[in-house]
C-alpha cells in the first residue's frame, strides 16, 4: 500500500485481539491498583507489528524532510545535519547521567569548555554559556543579563526602554516585554539599513536600556552602521544585544564582538547543524562581552589546574549571576553535534560556510531578479527577499507561489515575513546545498513565473495546489477555528 493510498489512521486498522508483540507468561500475581485506576478502557489500536510498521512508514512518506529535498526557508536556516554529527552523538561514552559528579564527567566538561572557547573565537566574545536550551531562551538570558547589569549600576529604574528595529526578529519584542522593558520600534532607512541618526534621535533621553538588533537583518542585509551605532549607545550608557539567528552569513568573515555587541545568542541548529524543529531539544548558547561576564548563568565551566583535583569543574559561586536558565547544563548532545561540525570544518571551513551561504543567495537574487520583484535591489547576505508584485497583476499571490512550489518538489520559502515587505518571499539556500540543487530551485521558480504569466494560468496551475500531496490546499483560517483534536472527529 503506497502513501497515496493510505487514508486510515491506526485506530481504524484495529482488530480486537490482534497484537504486535509476544511476552512470556506472567509468573507473578497480577495486581490492579484501585485508587488510580481508569474508569474507562484506554482506546489504543490493536494491530499487528507489520501493520504498525507500515502505518508509521506511510506517515513518514507524507512528511517533507531535509533528507528528501531542499528547505529554502529564509531566517530559519533549515540545513542538512551531517551524519558524522549523529555518529558522534550516538557514541555511548557521551551517554552520561546529568547528575554525574565532576570527577566522573571530565570528558563532557572538557568538550563543553572547548566548544565555549571555539564559539568565543568565532564570535569575538569574552565568554560563552552553553546552558540555554533554545535560541529563544538564550535571547531571554541575554536580556536578563542586561537587566542585571543595569540593576548593579543603579540605572534600572531610569532605563526602561529597549530599541527594536522593524528589521529585527519577531521574538525580540516579546523577550523585552517579558523582562520588564518597554519596546520602542525603530524604522529602518529606505535601503533597509538602520540609520545612526535615528538611533541618535531615540536615545537622547537617557532612558534606553539596550538595542536589540539582528545582523544580518531580516531583510537579508548587513547592518553597515553597526559599529557607529554600538559606539553611540555605549557612550550613552546603553548596551547592545544581537540576535544571532543569521550568524550563518558572517562566519569566519566578521565577528559580532568586534562590532561592539555586548551579548548575542547562537542558534546551534541554524548555524552549526544540530537538529531543528519539533520543539527541541536545542541549544541557544549565549556569548557576552567582558561587561556582562559576571552575570552569566550558573554553573560556569571553569578549568582547575591544581594538582590532584578535577581539571574541569562546574562553578556555582557567582554572586551577580542571573542564575540557572536550564535544568542540569542544557542539552549536552546538541553540543556534541555542534562541536563535531566545528572540528570537522576547522577555521577555513567555517569561513567557507559564510562565503558559500552569501554566494548562493546572491546567485538566486540574480537569476530570479527579472521574474520576481526584488525587495532591496542590491547584494544580499545569506537570504534574498522577493515579493509577489509582478505575479499579483494576474491574480497570483505569494501563498499561491508557495503552494505551487511544493508540486515542483521543493519546500516553500518563508512567506509574508518580514512584515515590512508586503507579499514577501524570503529564500535562503544555506551553504549545504549544491550549486545543482540551487539551480533546480531557480528553474522551478522561473517555471512558476511563466505559469503565472499565462492566460488562464491561475486556474490551470495554482487553484487547488499543491495537488501532489496527501493533503492538498486547505482553508487554513477555517482549520484554525475548527480544530480536529481527536480521531473521533475525523
Amino acid at each position: 500500500m503506497s502513501w497515496r493510498q493510505e487514508a486510515k489512521i491506526s485506530i481504524h486498522l484495529s482488530q480486537k485481539g490482534r497484537q504486535g508483540y509476544s511476552l512470556p507468561k506472567c509468573d507473578v500475581p497480577r495486581t490492579m491498583p484501585t485508587k488510580d485506576a481508569r474508569e474507562t478502557r484506554i482506546e489504543l489500536p490493536e494491530v499487528s507489528e507489520l501493520d504498525a510498521v507500515r502505518h508509521y512508514t506511510n506517515l513518514s512518506y507524507s512528511n517533507f524532510s531535509i533528507d528528501a529535498g531542499m528547505y529554502p526557508l529564509g531566517s530559519c536556516t533549515m540545513k542538512y545535519n551531517p551524519r558524522i554529527n549523529e555518529v558522534t552523538a550516538a557514541n555511548p561514552d557521551f551517554n552520561i547521567h546529568p547528575l554525574c559528579p565532576d570527577h566522573l564527567a571530565q570528558g563532557a566538561l572538557d568538550l563543553i569548555y572547548r566548544i565555549e572557547n571555539s564559539l568565543a573565537e568565532i564570535s569575538g566574545f569574552a565568554r560563552i554559556s552553553m546552558q540555554p536550551g533554545a535560541g529563544a531562551q538564550g535571547e531571554f538570558a541575554g536580556i536578563r543579563m542586561i537587566r542585571a547589569c543595569l540593576e548593579a549600576r543603579g540605572e534600572l529604574e531610569q532605563r526602561k526602554k529597549i530599541l527594536i528595529p522593524e528589521s529585527a526578529h519577531g521574538t525580540n519584542p516579546a523577550t523585552a516585554a517579558m523582562c520588564g522593558f518597554e519596546v520602542v520600534p525603530v524604522k529602518a532607512g529606505s535601503d533597509g539599513i538602520l540609520e545612526v541618526e535615528e538611533i541618535d534621535r531615540l536615545s537622547r533621553g537617557g532612558d534606553i536600556a539596550a538595542l536589540m538588533i539582528t545582523n544580518p537583518n531580516t531583510v537579508g542585509l548587513f547592518e553597515t552602521n553597526i559599529k557607529a551605532i554600538t559606539d553611540l549607545l555605549h557612550e550613552r550608557g546603553a548596551l547592545v544585544y544581537c540576535d544571532g539567528a543569521n550568524l550563518n552569513a558572517v562566519l569566519g568573515i566578521t565577528r559580532p564582538g568586534d562590532w561592539g555587541v555586548d551579548v548575542m545568542h547562537f542558534n546551534l541548529h541554524k548555524t552549526f547543524t544540530t537538529p531543528h524543529g519539533g520543539g527541541g531539544p536545542g541549544c541557544g548558547a549565549v556569548g557576552v562581552s567582558k561587561t556582562l561576564v559576571p552575570y552569566l548563568p550558573v554553573p560556569k565551566i571553569e578549568r582547575n589546574l591544581n594538582k590532584g583535583e578535577a581539571a574541569f569543574v562546574r562553578e556555582y559561586d557567582s554572586p551577580e549571576s542571573v542564575g540557572k536558565v536550564k535544568a542540569y547544563f542544557g542539552h549536552f548532545l546538541m553540543m556534541v553535534r555542534a562541536y563535531t561540525y566545528i572540528r570537522e570544518l576547522g577555521p577555513e571551513g567555517i569561513k567557507k560556510v559564510g562565503e558559500d551561504a552569501v554566494l548562493l543567495a546572491n546567485y538566486i537574487r540574480v537569476r530570479l531578479k527579472g521574474a520576481y520583484q526584488i525587495a532591496y535591489d542590491k547584494p544580499c547576505m545569506h537570504e534574498v527577499i522577493f515579493n509577489d508584485k509582478k505575479q499579483n497583476a494576474n491574480g497570483i499571490k505569494t501563498m499561491d507561489i508557495a503552494k505551487r512550489i511544493i508540486d515542483l518538489g521543493f519546500h516553500p520559502p518563508t512567506v509574508y515575513f518580514p512584515l515590512i515587505v508586503p507579499g514577501a518571499l524570503m529564500i535562503e539556500p544555506t551553504e549545504t546545498e549544491s550549486f545543482e540543487n540551487v539551480d533546480a530551485l531557480c528553474d522551478a521558480f522561473l517555471q512558476i513565473a511563466r505559469e503565472a504569466a499565462e492566460v488562464g494560468g491561475k486556474e490551470k496551475y495554482f487553484d487547488g495546489s499543491p495537488k501532489t500531496t496527501p493533503i492538498t490546499r486547505v482553508d487554513e483560517t477555517l482549520a484554525v477555528r475548527n480544530l480536529v483534536l481527536t480521531w473521533k472527529d475525523l
